[in-house]
């Protein structure tokens, strides 16, 4: 709130008799402050009092999938783990879903199926232990909760879906000359994308009059119905604080925050969940890195090898330790399509080199580094590596035993998860040399005014209460990528970025700015003769949201002599007609 806003709030307050109603409703209903992209004035705030939408006694706007409580949350040494709603809601569903008005509000579910429901699939998890279990009583107890644990289910039950009828393709520009270059065949994806579409809520949503089309999917993802209803579930079911406590929601939370993590270190392919870390996100994970491992290892004239095509996030934690430390950044240069040149990275190693940090994807250009071959001889050189995944880890497979890098770093709002949730992944005995980064409870052992005893990772990285809800969140949204498959998401979003790049530039005067052979998602590009905040609010009119800015990139921008571009960026739920609009827009706005 503004303080404007606060003096006249305080002002009615204080003008008031005891016992005196006060009318503070003409207060707030003052707008929104208007910004570059609108109005700033949610839809729901114009409604009029009593007509909601929404209601959460409504079960035609709240029913929940009724598979979601199909089956028994595990049992835990304070109670059954089974929430006494769980079967109730699971008929009421059932019997509404027969409803054929019902049937055709409820929203699709792509795992509508029981056998394919992350919920109801099982595995074995007996063998796996929970974060510093041995360490302490109870911990060892809630092994047992764990032997139910709903799993992904494994590729080979993922449904081979038919591909989507788009109908004969048509491309036409708003008056565009008859010459116009044809554009490609539509790509087919390897799921039922009208199927898929359907599962996100926000994308039926309409600015400016225009169906919505969110091409800004390297900024944050929108989240599918399956996670929305998770994170309800929890709040109703098995909100609490975990581990240390002997009663039902407690167990229930635990089971359902360490089971997050269990799914994390799966999709990694991380060796033991032990090695997954939640914190808020990407920047959050890679400043602890550099508070811990770096402050303790980093010495004057030392080294730090970064690539030009950084976000902000991976380069200034790292001026900030070489700054206090007395160490110096190098920059591993690329050419003039936004690629690593490997001959002049092996140029910066030397025994000086104490660590090489650099994204898996450029996030302003959409590269695709040879990360593997950059750890090799990182490693080779005899320094640590941390690989950034923020932009990687919605588009193609991550298997960080198979990079052998030594930190990974994502942040979930970037897979289709909640905003405020990550995940750290670092070799197990690496992070156990590493200190604590923050000091608080449920990290430690034992506390006296003398000394602190630590847990080992992850606890001892996750001091405080954490973002509980938001990691089971994030778990739910790996069920849901791993469901269609990160592969076949590859496959069609690899598809969906050649068709835009062929169409795109045919665009008069529209300059592409990164094009290496190897790219994915981001088609980051600049129109002569318009500001990118022009190009920007042009598109918004017909209700497509793209990124204008610097993209937290600066240092990789200025390298092909720009400060900020217009960047689309694509996901699975995008299609060839919302390139179609995007690329119509762009030619109406030229005038062709």
């Amino acid at each position: 709130m503004d303080e404007q806003f606060l003096a006249q709030l305080a002002n009615q307050l204080f003008k008031a008799q005891p016992n005196e109603s006060v009318d503070l409703s003409p207060l707030f209903s003052q707008e929104l402050p208007a910004s570059v992209a609108g109005s700033g004035i949610s839809p729901s705030v114009q409604e009029e009092p009593g007509q909601s939408k929404f209601s959460i006694d409504d079960p035609q706007t709240s029913l929940p999938d009724p598979h979601f409580y199909n089956s028994e949350i595990p049992k835990s040494v304070a109670g059954s783990g089974k929430s006494p709603f769980a079967q109730n809601q699971q008929v009421q569903s059932e019997n509404l879903l027969k409803s054929d008005n019902l049937q055709a509000q409820q929203p699709a579910n792509p795992f509508a199926s029981t056998s394919l429901n992350p919920f109801s699939v099982h595995t074995d998890y007996s063998n796996f232990d929970l974060p510093f279990v041995g360490e302490n009583g109870f911990e060892q107890q809630l092994q047992a909760a764990f032997s139910q644990v709903a799993s992904v289910a494994p590729v080979s039950q993922i449904p081979n879906f038919a591909p989507v009828g788009f109908g004969d393709p048509q491309f036409y520009f708003l008056n565009a000359p008859k010459t116009a270059v044809a554009s490609p065949n539509y790509v087919k994806p390897p799921f039922d994308l009208n199927f898929i579409r359907n599962d996100f809520p926000i994308l039926k949503e309409r600015v400016n009059g225009k169906q919505l089309i969110w091409l800004d999917n390297a900024a944050t993802t929108h989240k599918p119905k399956f996670v929305i209803d998770r994170l309800s579930y929890f709040y109703q079911h098995e909100n609490s604080n975990i581990h240390r406590a002997a009663h039902e929601l407690a167990a229930r939370s635990t089971d359902a925050y360490e089971a997050a993590r269990k799914k994390v270190q799966l999709f990694i392919n991380a060796k033991s969940p032990n090695e997954i870390v939640f914190l808020r996100g990407t920047t959050e994970a890679i400043n602890l890195v550099a508070q811990s491992w770096g402050d303790q290892n980093i010495q004057a004239g030392d080294e730090i090898v970064l690539s030009h095509l950084e976000h902000h996030a991976n380069i200034v934690p790292w001026q900030l330790l070489a700054k206090k430390k007395g160490a110096h950044i190098r920059v591993i240069p690329v050419d003039d399509d936004g690629q690593i040149i490997l001959e002049e990275y092996g140029k910066l190693l030397n025994p000086k080199t104490k660590l090489v940090s650099f994204t898996a994807v450029s996030n302003a250009l959409g590269t695709i580094t040879p990360a593997k071959v950059i750890i090799d001889m990182a490693h080779a050189a005899g320094a640590k590596v941390l690989l950034d995944g923020a932009q990687s880890i919605s588009h193609i497979p991550t298997d960080v035993q198979a990079l052998n890098t030594d930190w990974f770093v994502f942040s979930g709002h970037k897979i289709y998860a909640p905003t405020g949730i990550g995940a750290l992944y670092g070799k197990e005995e690496l992070l156990n040399e590493m200190p604590p980064w923050q000091g608080g409870g449920n990290m430690i052992q034992d506390v006296t005014f003398e000394q602190t005893k630590y847990h080992q990772a992850p606890a001892k990285f996750e001091a405080g209460t954490g973002n509980i809800a938001d990691a089971v969140g994030l778990g739910a949204a790996l069920d849901y990528v791993t469901r269609l498959g990160i592969h076949n998401i590859a496959q069609y979003e690899h598809g969906l970025l050649l068709y835009a790049t062929h169409l795109m530039k045919t665009v008069p005067g529209l300059k592409f700015i990164g094009t290496a052979a190897e790219k994915t998602s981001v088609l980051s590009f600049v129109l002569e003769g318009y500001s990118n905040d022009d190009v920007g609010k042009a598109l918004n009119q017909e209700g497509i949201a793209v990124r204008t800015g610097h993209h937290c990139a600066q240092p990789i921008l200025r390298r092909f002599g720009v400060e900020s571009t217009v960047r689309p960026s694509i996901a699975f739920y995008n299609t060839c007609a919302e390139i179609d609009t995007l690329v119509s827009t762009l030619y109406k706005l030229k005038g062709k």
